[in-house]
């Protein structure tokens, strides 16, 4: 059955407020089919898994292509979806609210904006400024009804600046700046998971997953988290697969796909 966009959005808001759920990352039209078969409830792009499968490194997108790549994995599946937008794709705040609503006219249920700058040796923004881009990207989702989903990303801990105090402080701008969730990529421990969750109450936390991790969805529950996204890991874990045969095949002129999927079980799933 084919769902409105509405109605994906308003099942999104939903999942926020039913307990903790699983926000997997596919980077193509075949991953996200895929993923929405095995039952989760929605998915969220992956900024590097798109890049990598386009030869691109991650962040060296541009505007157009993310928003192609959204409009693909929306029309790939009927779940909702939810965008990794990363800073907006704006120099300035009016920039960003622009690309924000261009986002909002692919379908997606919600959209994350980071505070990260691109550049290296400064990586973040001053708070002040990522806060004038949450509230531009605020603005664009009122003006286009108010039924999309703000996520507020405070990069600390991918950016190398690894300050849990900031990264709070951070998120709890954004939540005031309009952000309905609240997500700090990276941390890692039970003490931080439940610093951010307690910072941001009542609204929800994103929890990135990407690594083998000790942590279940149970876990993450109870320390408060509402959802949990891989980020690029299911690519890498892909291209794991990938690199290792290939590498086989090149270095060794042997021919190993142990654990390769099933091309007629594949063939079977997209039939149906």
């Amino acid at each position: 059955m084919t769902r409105s966009v509405a109605e994906k959005r308003a099942e999104f808001r939903a999942l926020h407020q039913q307990g903790c759920f699983v926000l997997p990352n596919p980077w193509d039209a075949g991953s996200a089919r895929y993923l929405q078969g095995l039952g989760f409830k929605a998915l969220a792009t992956t900024s590097s898994g798109h890049a990598w499968s386009q030869a691109r490194p991650d962040g060296g997108e541009t505007r157009d292509a993310v928003l192609a790549h959204l409009r693909e994995i929306v029309q790939a599946t009927d779940l909702p979806v939810n965008a990794d937008f990363e800073n907006g794709f704006g120099r300035d705040a009016d920039e960003v609210a622009e690309s924000v609503r261009l986002a909002i006219e692919t379908g997606v249920a919600g959209l994350s904006i980071e505070d990260s700058t691109g550049d290296a040796a400064d990586p973040l923004f001053p708070v002040e400024v990522a806060v004038a881009r949450m509230r531009a990207a605020r603005r664009a989702i009122d003006a286009a009804g108010g039924d999309t989903l703000l996520v507020g990303r405070a990069e600390n801990f991918i950016v190398g600046r690894p300050d849990l105090g900031d990264a709070i402080a951070r998120l709890k701008a954004y939540a005031e700046a309009g952000a309905d969730c609240l997500y700090a990529p990276a941390i890692r421990t039970r003490e931080q998971i439940e610093a951010v969750v307690a910072a941001v109450a009542p609204r929800p936390v994103n929890l990135l997953l990407g690594w083998t991790s000790d942590l279940t969805l149970k876990d993450a529950a109870a320390l408060g988290v509402r959802r949990i996204s891989v980020g690029g890991a299911l690519a890498r874990a892909a291209w794991g697969g990938f690199e290792r045969a290939a590498r086989t095949m090149a270095e060794e002129g042997r021919f190993d796909f142990e654990g390769a999927a099933s091309g007629a079980e594949l063939n079977k799933f997209f039939r149906g």
